[in-house]
């Protein structure tokens, strides 16, 4: 029977593990979908941007051309603008350079616009092919997989296949059609992803600031984030005043007077006395609690007791919406980053119950290179964070439950990612540092 039991729950786990495999699968090409898109968007602008600047090259030796080299530099920094911000909306933000010359003669020798230049070339060329197989390749999917749906309505001389090769005359062809749809199911899970990273490598490459840009940009960064630790700091230390103050410290006053009230009565009303001290030792016990809950809250117990993946397990125990956690940390972190972590989690789990409206929860936490990634995803009404996506610790919307994450995960260097549409799903994505 014991046997019988493992081996379903055995079963049970495989499939839980496929369905997350799958719905990851399909999560990632959807999103690497979107990207194609949208960079196909500025590789059609980039084309036409790469003519206008062919034909006013061609001009310039009339001395035509050269009226124009202005316009066409504004247009060329502008569209490189534009990629950063589109590159930022699905991953790191993309450092941006000084603003670069519009005069002819400094652009020549201008090292930004160079760069830009060689992107222009590159994304309207590999990257417009690539944007394009983005939107082709789910086309082709659909209409290839539903062919057997409809292939009785069309005429018999029409092309079966979507690569325009052989005709559907029996079920087993119109079958066969369908097994090309699925191939190309197979080909956009497999490699749509591997599409989108190299399409927006062209632009983080080519549209970065340079290395010794990237180096005061950092330590200005870097200085940022010291600020908003050390604003973190006082502010937890006020929380915990504040919560001392307000409460332990109250609840111990309280002790105190009822007894002395209590020694003054004993002699003449011992009766009285008794309950006095009764209520004294309820305050007492009172402030315990709170002094306990005031140091969980500075560290909580549970991570050096049973570690993170302990701690996040109860976390999701205690919460009002169904959550599942699936923790892959194989070594330990620091104090501080499992501290960070657990809060983080605490926190996003408290605003799932209070505002998303979600039925169910995943926590994930995955270790390995010195960093730990969390991950938590809630299928509930969405638009979380007053916008569809949020990256980096510099943004403050999303009110205060954000704004902390924010500040906590800036004090080690990390970085937030919040993907939440209108609808949902909501996903909130932390990368910390293991040692810091």
């Amino acid at each position: 029977m014991t046997a019988g039991r493992s081996g379903a729950a055995d079963r049970r786990e495989s499939r839980e593990s496929f369905k997350d495999i799958a719905l990851r699968s399909l999560s990632a090409a959807g999103e690497a979908i979107a990207q194609l898109a949208s960079g196909l968007n500025t590789a059609l602008l980039a084309m036409l941007l790469l003519l206008w600047l062919t034909l006013t090259a061609a001009t310039s030796v009339v001395g035509v051309g050269l009226l124009m080299a202005p316009a066409i530099l504004r247009t060329l920094h502008a569209l490189a603008g534009r990629e950063r911000g589109r590159l930022a909306r699905w991953d790191p933000e993309v450092a941006a350079p000084e603003p670069p010359p519009t005069r002819l003669r400094a652009a020549l020798v201008d090292r930004t616009t160079c760069r830009e230049l060689g992107w222009l070339v590159r994304h309207s060329t590999v990257g417009a092919l690539l944007g394009l197989l983005g939107v082709v390749l789910p086309v082709l999917a659909v209409r290839d997989t539903a062919f057997p749906l409809y292939w009785t309505f069309i005429p018999e001389s029409a092309t079966a296949t979507s690569v325009g090769i052989g005709n559907a005359h029996t079920w087993p062809d119109a079958v066969a059609v369908m097994l090309l749809g699925v191939g190309w199911i197979a080909i956009i899970l497999g490699l749509t992803p591997g599409m989108a990273r190299l399409q927006a490598g062209l632009g983080r490459r080519l549209l970065s600031a340079g290395p010794d840009v990237d180096l005061s940009l950092r330590v200005a960064e870097l200085t940022a984030t010291r600020a908003a630790a050390l604003d973190a700091h006082a502010t937890e230390l006020r929380r915990i005043e504040r919560s001392l103050h307000d409460g332990a410290q109250n609840r111990l006053v309280s002790v105190a007077v009822l007894i002395g009230a209590s020694r003054r009565m004993v002699a003449r009303d011992p009766a009285g006395a008794g309950e006095l001290l009764e209520r004294a030792q309820s305050a007492a016990e009172q402030a315990l609690a709170e002094l306990r809950t005031v140091a969980r809250s500075i560290q909580p117990p549970v991570l050096a007791d049973r570690g993170l993946a302990g701690a996040l397990s109860g976390l999701a125990a205690n919460c009002a919406v169904p959550c599942r956690i699936d923790v892959d940390v194989p070594e330990r972190c620091a104090a501080s980053v499992e501290a960070t972590a657990y809060f983080v989690v605490a926190e996003a789990l408290t605003n799932i119950a209070k505002h998303s409206g979600a039925r169910h929860a995943v926590v994930t936490a995955r270790g390995g290179g010195g960093r730990l990634v969390l991950s938590v995803e809630d299928d509930g009404r969405g638009g979380a964070g007053g916008d569809s996506r949020a990256s980096g610790s510099g943004q403050e919307d999303g009110g205060s439950g954000l704004t902390g994450i924010r500040r906590r995960i800036a004090a080690h260097d990390g970085g937030l990612t919040l993907t939440s549409p209108p609808g949902g799903p909501t996903v909130l994505t932390v990368d910390l540092p293991c040692g810091s």
